[in-house]
């Protein structure tokens, strides 16, 4: 590996922290020159605009590229091997890559390509890193003891036998050379030290599991690994083979055939607080697995980043509007297919209407 740059991929459920893991070890660099790759699944790049976003003098604006179709393993050659060949013909080329996954991607296609005859002398994989949410995980969403899960569903006829999102989880563990168990601290020390020793069980032998609050893990552990993933792949193959040969990137089933994204505009908010609690329930309501994007508030120069998994919903101001953007709210609503577009979009417009309830 020597000679080569290392990249290392950041992969993960939605909502399970990985741009905030990202940003934290941007702010703890150390003066490390990072190069970001950020492939989303959706039309709005918001993960890409919350680091172009957070002031940090290590993310410069060209250091931050967006993938957006959400699948990053159907475009390895017209998509993704052309970014990694912009960034090693820079003058000055990046010190570490940082590939952030699609919360619906799963990681073994990615760590493949770097085998590509245009990128295998030039980078390998430092490492996989898996953030899993801790308290999703511990409730039982994703849980590592798989087979008794689905022996407990196959006793119920009324709940769903083969849910996709398990089987999501167990190929991004089975990826991972690191586990973060973020949200660590939603869950107390007793259970999270258990769910982060059933996880260890759980992984392959030399695998690291950490536990980590807001994705504060220090560089210095998350990079430098040293694996070269990609000479490795026999030992990280997906559990459920969704993917087959490499030469037909399209010709298979994977994960995204069970979602459905789409952009929801609106005008400013009158006030944050009222907005958040009004989109609590309509998450609730409508089945949505995750809704994120930027709004604009009324009197306010800043623009809010607002992010939801769940019931848990997140929301900060992150930098003030430039000159020329539209003050307005624009959110990407990901859920499981079948969606009611329609239904969404006009109970997201009526909380605007609610947007100023404190």
């Amino acid at each position: 590996m020597a000679g080569k740059i290392p990249a290392t991929v950041v992969t993960g459920f939605l909502g399970a922290g990985k741009t905030t893991l990202i940003r934290h070890m941007l702010e703890h660099a150390g003066g490390r020159r990072i190069a970001l790759i950020i492939n989303e699944f959706g039309d709005l790049g918001v993960d890409g605009g919350i680091l172009r976003g957070c002031g940090i003098e290590n993310c410069a604006e060209d250091d931050v590229m967006e993938l957006s179709n959400g699948c990053i393993c159907c475009t390895v050659a017209e998509d993704f091997v052309p970014t990694l060949e912009k960034l090693l013909a820079r003058d000055v080329p990046p010190d570490h890559i940082v590939i952030e996954t699609s919360g619906l991607a799963l990681p073994q296609p990615l760590v493949r390509a770097f085998n590509w005859p245009e990128i295998r002398t030039q980078v390998t994989v430092d490492g996989v890193v898996t953030v899993v949410d801790g308290p999703a995980v511990a409730a039982g969403q994703f849980a590592a003891d798989v087979a008794a899960v689905d022996a407990q569903r196959s006793a119920d006829d009324m709940l769903d036998h083969d849910t996709p999102l398990s089987e999501l989880f167990e190929d991004q563990m089975a990826c991972a050379d690191m586990v973060v168990v973020n949200k660590a601290d939603l869950l107390g020390d007793g259970p999270a030290e258990a769910l982060a020793q059933e996880l260890r069980k759980a992984s392959r032998i030399g695998v690291q599991v950490l536990k980590a609050r807001m994705g504060a893990v220090d560089p210095a552990v998350l990079l430098g690994l040293g694996v070269g993933a990609e000479a490795d792949m026999d030992v990280r193959g997906e559990v459920h083979h969704h993917h087959h040969d490499d030469d037909h990137p399209h010709d298979h089933e994977h994960g995204h055939d069970e979602f459905e994204s789409f952009v929801v505009r609106l005008p400013a908010l009158q006030g944050s607080e009222g907005f958040v609690s009004a989109i609590t329930q309509v998450i609730a309501e409508q089945g949505i697995l995750r809704l994120k994007g930027f709004a604009a508030v009324e009197g306010k120069p800043m623009r809010l980043v607002l992010q939801a998994v769940g019931p848990r919903v997140d929301a900060h101001f992150d930098r003030p509007f430039l000159a020329g953007e539209a003050r307005e709210t624009r959110l990407v609503v990901i859920g499981l297919a079948g969606l009611d577009r329609v239904a969404i979009a006009q109970a997201l417009e009526a909380a605007v209407g609610h947007s100023a309830a404190a």
